[in-house]
């Protein structure tokens, strides 16, 4: 019997960073755009935070203790920490609408912004399912289309932004509104961030 070989640890972990992105992004975009109980969606968010914030742990355990790596440690480490942003930025937003108690956030940009995260969470997920396969060329595609998800952002930043200022009188509710849209596009950035760094591996692997 053909023993299967054992992954990587630090593959293993940044799979189950993407993994976990995926799942907190399906999440955020199910139930924004219906949030019947605000603070179950927050407590919800911060448990995929605080899952993947173990596994940054564990990467960073692991290479205390390792002496050869798959990959430049530096690598290892920024793209730990950029998917880790990831989750941060969609926690902090859904930690928002509980602080501001935004129950009915119908809000056709917010539920863009939920999308595009939702997409770029899936390329993310791809694209480190094939770094562990080594599969480093093949990672273009997504890194492309993660740039171009990131566009997207800047743009509907733009539109609500300008919508905002057009139809909102109330400055508190305008501030909470802003510091959200800002928060998504800024997560939008994050994922981008995933996209540059898988970029600099390739170049200095292939």
């Amino acid at each position: 019997m053909k023993l299967k070989k054992k992954k990587d640890i630090f593959f293993e972990t940044l799979e189950n960073m993407a993994d976990t992105v995926v799942q907190a992004a399906d999440y955020f975009s199910q139930h924004v755009s219906n949030l019947q109980d605000v603070t179950l969606f927050a407590n919800e968010m911060k448990k995929y935070e605080s899952k993947c914030d173990d596994y940054v742990h564990t990467i960073i355990t692991e290479l205390n203790k390792t002496f050869i790596t798959p990959i430049e440690r530096d690598d290892i480490m920024e793209l730990t920490t950029t998917l880790d942003d990831v989750l941060d930025g969609l926690e902090a937003t859904a930690s928002r609408f509980y602080m501001y108690q935004l129950t009915d956030p119908d809000d056709e940009f917010v539920i863009q912004f939920a999308e595009i995260l939702r997409q770029s969470a899936y390329e993310i997920q791809k694209a480190i399912h094939l770094l562990s396969q080594k599969k480093l060329l093949a990672i273009r595609e997504y890194t492309i289309r993660l740039n171009d998800l990131e566009n997207q952002g800047d743009e509907v930043l733009r539109m609500c932004i300008k919508h905002l200022f057009a139809t909102v009188s109330d400055p508190i509710e305008l501030i909470k509104r802003k510091e959200i849209y800002e928060r998504l596009e800024t997560t939008t950035d994050a994922c981008e961030d995933v996209a540059n760094v898988l970029e600099s591996i390739i170049m200095r692997n292939s």
